[in-house]
């Protein structure tokens, strides 16, 4: 049996091997084997008779917990192992903390350390208790806004309306002893970044990824930020298409602002705000990339999200007032629904991985889009051919040349550039019968 999150392999006993012994104790528990190789092969111990009195007494005094230590007879010789089971409090070598993760034992320091403590307590690090924060301190605008919002999306009832703030709050698990949990002030507070420095969202636009040409930075508490950066992507940054229903403006933009909205909620709601990075929205003429710091939970992927249709767990409480006023969902059905409004304005779905220690959600334009087209180099004429078979699924020689006014070998050449250079366009069929449809479009029949 190899090494893994739960067995540890020593040829010998180091006293310093104490360290993985509390690795094991602070994460899931496991057994170190003494006396054998790496790849388990036993090569047996001399000193065995000592060790079995020693050990017991090491691990107690030094780590403070109690290990079974079993002898363990093969043909090779004798080996010991060391059974540790999951401590429910934290446990420390010499004032050092070490957890196991997978097959490598590390020792947890800084935020990693903090957030260690807080799970063992029995805390999240947005329930920690904010001191010299009071109820006055908050917005009364935005828990008004929290109320109206609730009521209208269902979540809230009627009677709502009519309860005090700290009731709320209350309700929310958002204060203790009265006092506020950080989530709390993140929610309501006017400026939370006086408790938590990166507690923002900073947008930017790209020509490239080393050509930013401008930016702005939202501030406020969570509702407010969610709210001005939607203002702020959809009149700013994202373009809105003009058209006219008899005598009605009619705007479509380039992307769902359903799908848009739901990624923000979710990145403001999930992000790890223990780190040093605000929450980061990158605009590039083809595509936006939502990023928020962040892990998944162990042995999660994004197929868990969607398949388990869970919410991931960072932030409990700032989550759970999310929720309650039909902000976000849970996360797999927040994917669905992007995946549905991306669907259904005609864009790729969009992309979610994991990457750069956080959590990516990237939005991509319709590669057939104007603008993308004429980027890519194709002129007025087969832009217009793209167009067309987009809503049309194909388009034969003859329609190419009545809906550019062109000749018989202008549309030959045009047709072969976007066929063998694009790789826009396949040839369907031979002869008086052949026609061109989209690789990525629908066959929709139309008359020649």
């Amino acid at each position: 049996m190899p090494e893994s999150q739960n067995i540890e392999y020593k040829s010998i006993w180091k006293d310093e091997y104490l360290k993985w012994i509390c690795g094991f104790a602070n994460a899931h528990g496991g057994k170190i084997f003494v006396g054998k190789e790496d790849d388990g092969t036993v090569v047996g111990l001399k000193n065995y008779k000592k060790l079995l009195e020693d050990l017991p007494n090491k691990i107690t005094s030094v780590l403070g917990i109690v290990c079974d230590v079993n002898l363990h007879e093969a043909a090779e010789g004798e080996f010991i192992e060391i059974v540790v089971e999951p401590q429910p409090n934290p446990v420390n070598y010499k004032g050092e903390y070490h957890f196991r993760s997978g097959s490598v034992k590390q020792e947890l320091k800084g935020m990693a350390l903090d957030k260690f403590l807080l799970k063992k307590q029995g805390r999240h690090w947005d329930g920690v208790l904010v001191p010299n924060v009071s109820l006055n301190d908050l917005k009364s605008e935005t828990f008004d806004f929290f109320r109206k919002r609730g009521i209208k999306n269902n979540r809230l009832g009627e009677d709502a309306l009519f309860d005090t703030n700290e009731l709320l709050l209350e309700n929310m698990q958002l204060i203790e002893n009265n006092c506020l949990k950080r989530a709390a002030v993140l929610l309501f507070h006017p400026k939370p970044e006086k408790f938590v420095t990166n507690a923002y969202i900073k947008i930017g636009y790209f020509e490239s990824d080393s050509d930013l040409r401008f930016q702005d930075e939202i501030h406020g508490n969570l509702f407010e930020q969610v709210e001005k950066t939607m203002e702020l992507l959809f009149t700013k940054y994202i373009k809105a298409m003009i058209s006219y229903e008899d005598i009605y403006r009619v705007e479509t933009y380039e992307y769902p602002r359903v799908a848009v909205r739901e990624a923000i909620h979710n990145a403001v709601a999930h992000k790890d705000y223990t780190g040093a990075t605000p929450i980061q929205i990158s605009v590039y003429k083809d595509k936006i990339m939502i990023w928020n710091f962040g892990q998944l939970p162990e042995n999660w992927t994004i197929d868990t999200l969607q398949e388990k249709h869970s919410s991931v767990p960072y932030n409990p409480c700032i989550s759970n007032a999310f929720f309650r006023i039909g902000y976000i969902e849970a996360w797999g059905h927040g994917i669905r629904k992007m995946n549905e409004q991306c669907a259904k304005a005609g864009l790729p779905p969009p992309l979610y991985y994991h990457a750069s220690s956080g959590f990516w959600v990237v939005f991509r334009k319709d590669e057939l889009n104007e603008d993308v087209l004429r980027d890519k180099g194709l002129n007025e004429r087969q832009i217009n051919a793209v167009l067309y078979m987009k809503e049309k699924g194909k388009i034969t020689s003859g329609a190419y040349r009545m809906l550019n006014s062109v000749s018989k070998r202008t549309a030959a050449n045009d047709l072969l550039e976007l066929t063998d250079k694009y790789n826009l366009l396949n040839n369907v069929g031979f002869g008086a019968g052949s026609y061109y449809e989209l690789k990525s479009g629908k066959k929709l029949k139309i008359e020649n």
